[in-house]
């Protein structure tokens, strides 16, 4: 399975894995299932701790560097198809970067992982 984080889980998963339901973190755990970070949840995070909203150990970068490595994660890029897919989405939910999430998950057949109540009203396949 390829599965997409959630900018959340992403940070739960290195920080706070407790808060990773059993069941995603199943799915987290078998080295079977690709594990993917989109650079939509990096541009989130880069946001979030420039303006203080969000605290990291080490630098932004290179934690994020050192966590994709640590965790063997897959980077997926932004690219044209998901971009103009958030335009097809129904507006379920307004926030920009869960539904360019949403998108990519579409666009490349991906499940995505995540708790957002929002993102289930969707048609891409959520595990949690």
């Amino acid at each position: 399975m390829r599965l997409l984080l959630d900018t959340c889980v992403f940070i739960w998963l290195t920080s706070e894995p407790s808060r990773i339901s059993d069941n995603a973190a199943a799915v987290l755990n078998d080295a079977d299932n690709e594990l993917m970070l989109s650079h939509v949840s990096v541009w989130e995070i880069c946001l979030k701790a420039g303006a203080g909203k969000l605290t990291l150990p080490d630098e932004t970068d290179r934690w994020i560097s050192d966590q994709v490595a640590a965790w063997n994660l897959t980077e997926l890029e932004i690219d044209y198809q998901s971009l103009t897919g958030t335009l097809r989405l129904p507006d379920h939910h307004r926030d920009p970067f869960d539904r360019l999430l949403i998108s990519q998950a579409d666009v490349h057949s991906l499940s995505m992982v995540s708790p957002d109540p929002w993102i289930a009203k969707y048609t891409a396949d959520l595990v949690w």
